[in-house]
């Protein structure tokens, strides 16, 4: 990836995750009733919003690029199938952790708010998956579930110990979003500097 393809990702995920947080919040906003006086506590209060969303944005690309250095080194040690089966196992159990362990266990979790947020999320990671196959190929299947599960849980792990669902709700959308898109477009940022090769060859292209 050269400078003009990651600035590119960059500024495009720092958009989606602005715009994620703006609307998240401006409806749970609506929702609340929260009175504004003037133009500029709008202004201020949309200033803010884009603010935390686009801060949300760049804490999801360093997860992403801790992501693909992981997939990479995983490609690298493990055979391609057996690297599939760890990504697969742990993705379990980052979704376990949050629906299950983290009540059970650790006595950290909110039970029904906990559970309702990880079927969301693998419904999301799913549907993310499922798409990156059709643009990509299905070797795509099990490194988009694992991103999409396991990292987004690692990432939002610091907002679900608040125990806040309203704060959960506004930080946990804009990542998806900004998790999702990275994943989907990674192979179209890739492709202008990369000639076609077969999808057993692609690497990161597809994944």
């Amino acid at each position: 990836m050269n400078l003009k393809n990651w600035m590119y990702l960059f500024w495009t995920t720092l958009a989606v995750g602005a715009a994620g947080s703006l609307i998240v919040g401006l409806l749970m906003q609506w929702t609340d009733t929260l009175d504004m006086n003037g133009a500029t506590d709008i202004l201020v209060n949309i200033a803010v919003l884009l603010g935390v969303g686009a801060m949300v944005s760049v804490y999801s690309q360093m997860g992403f690029f801790a992501y693909l250095m992981l997939n990479y080194m995983g490609n690298g040690v493990f055979s391609r199938r057996t690297w599939q089966y760890i990504q697969l196992g742990l993705a379990v159990l980052a979704w376990l952790e949050l629906m299950f362990f983290r009540l059970f266990v650790g006595r950290e979790g909110k039970g029904t708010s906990d559970i309702i947020f990880g079927v969301i999320l693998l419904v999301i990671a799913v549907g993310v998956a499922y798409f990156k196959v059709k643009m990509t190929h299905s070797s795509a299947w099990i490194p988009t579930l694992f991103f999409m599960t396991a990292f987004t849980i690692l990432e939002i792990v610091g907002v679900l110990k608040i125990g806040v669902d309203q704060a959960t709700l506004w930080i946990a959308a804009p990542l998806i979003a900004c998790n999702a898109y990275q994943i989907l477009i990674l192979h179209r940022v890739l492709k202008p500097q990369n000639t076609y090769k077969p999808p057993q060859q692609q690497g990161l292209v597809n994944e």
